[in-house]
């Protein structure tokens, strides 16, 4: 069964969410090896969201409520969040609903700016931790590769796709409210990773001309060859030459000695932990744009969503869940025809007094795997009818057989705000 825990910029804090984002993804391996009955983890940390995934045998009634008293324990511990304000502020989702909601958080129906660009990537990048680390499972796997489809169909079908949104682009909107001309603006990018790419790219939309790239890690050089721009090796020194200062980076960067002087500066911290110390928005001069303050400005989701996106998002959704459905009936078909199969070579073998040829057993395996696959992809097109149960009826009436009985999840009890 899949179940998932959220807590985004909705329902938990900036603060939360920026623990969260620091401890929570090297956790999922302990959500895998200290269960028996978790199967599978990929945990998601932005900077406006947390979503832990998991996949669950449920032998016991009451297993989701354990699986998520334990995931929620096990996060509290990694990212130092006490597990009573994470238990509050985290929603939780289970069985054909998770499909849904991870769909929508893919195709960024779900994000601070809808239709964000990054979300789709950062996903697939969880999901690759997921892998890396053995934590994930076949039934997450599958899940979130039919994510990343929807994400692109989304983008390719509907009045989202080449918007360009992003926080990044909300960011830079807020700021020319502060900047008179962007082609004149000096300004300093720290970071180098895709987030830095994708950033640069959106000040050269506004026109700037005048960018140059400090790294912490020492990555400059590599990075401003490679896009065309300057680099720096001193941090202070490049941050008293610039108008506006923008940080993307995985550690923190800039603190009050860094600003040495108190001209006129706007900083837009777009980190997540944060770049910045927030004791910088109090010196002389300094404006700092935080993800907290940009999220207040994000627009309302009437003025940007796509009602056609949401669509595609709930049929994709739909169609899932309903292949998930007739995947134990098809299974219980497989399973028949090969224990058929291997009883009849043991009969053979035994009845001759020696085995069969390799080649020969191979042939027959390969021989039901054909016989097999058009009573599979027949199943999955009824199971898309809503005729599932049609499929399941055969079985018993030609065989005698019938799928793995369905878990029903039990709700969790004595915490409303777990309700999913």
């Amino acid at each position: 069964m899949l179940l998932c825990l959220t807590a985004n910029h909705h329902n938990a804090s900036f603060d939360l969410l920026e623990k969260l984002s620091i401890g929570a993804p090297a956790a999922a391996s302990t959500l895998v090896s200290g269960s028996a009955f978790v199967n599978g983890a990929v945990v998601l940390a932005t900077c406006n969201r947390f979503e832990a995934y998991l996949d669950i045998d449920e032998p016991l009634t009451g297993a989701t409520a354990v699986a998520v008293q334990s995931t929620i324990d096990t996060m509290s511990a990694a990212s130092g969040v006490q597990s009573e304000e994470l238990r509050r502020s985290v929603k939780v989702i289970t069985g054909d609903d998770v499909a849904a909601h991870l769909f929508s958080v893919t195709s960024g129906l779900e994000s601070v700016v809808v239709g964000e660009d990054e979300i789709s990537g950062q996903v697939g990048r969880a999901l690759d931790a997921a892998r890396q680390s053995g934590t994930t499972s076949s039934g997450l796997d599958r899940l979130f590769q039919t994510a990343a489809h929807t994400s692109r169909d989304v983008k390719n079908r509907t009045a989202l796709g080449g918007a360009g949104r992003s926080l990044v682009r909300l960011a830079l909107e807020l700021a020319s409210s502060r900047i008179t001309d962007w082609s004149q603006a000096r300004v300093l990018l720290v970071g180098t990773g895709q987030y830095a790419a994708t950033t640069l790219g959106a000040l050269r939309d506004r026109g700037v001309t005048d960018v140059r790239v400090f790294s912490p890690s020492g990555r400059a050089a590599k990075f401003a060859a490679k896009y065309d721009i300057g680099w720096e090796t001193s941090l202070s020194s490049a941050i008293a030459e610039s108008d506006v200062v923008l940080t993307c980076t995985a550690t923190m960067a800039i603190s009050p000695a860094d600003v040495t002087n108190d001209k006129r500066r706007l900083v837009i911290d777009l980190g997540m932990p944060r770049n910045v110390d927030p004791s910088v928005a109090t010196m002389p001069g300094v404006e700092l744009l935080d993800l907290e303050l940009i999220s207040r400005h994000a627009p309302i989701e009437a003025l940007t969503a796509s009602a056609d996106a949401r669509a595609l998002v709930g049929s994709a959704a739909a169609s899932f869940t309903t292949a998930a459905t007739i995947e134990p009936a098809i299974v219980a078909l497989r399973s028949h025809i090969f224990d058929v199969l291997d009883a009849e070579i043991e009969r053979a073998e035994r009845r001759a007094g020696t085995a069969d040829s390799a080649d020969t057993v191979a042939a027959l395996r390969h021989l039901a795997g054909v016989l097999l696959h058009g009573p599979s992809v027949r199943a999955r097109e009824l199971a898309r009818e809503g005729r599932a149960d049609e499929f399941v009826a055969a079985l018993d009436a030609l065989y005698g057989i019938a799928p793995a009985a369905a878990v029903i999840a039990a709700p969790v009890a004595g915490d409303e705000s777990l309700a999913g």
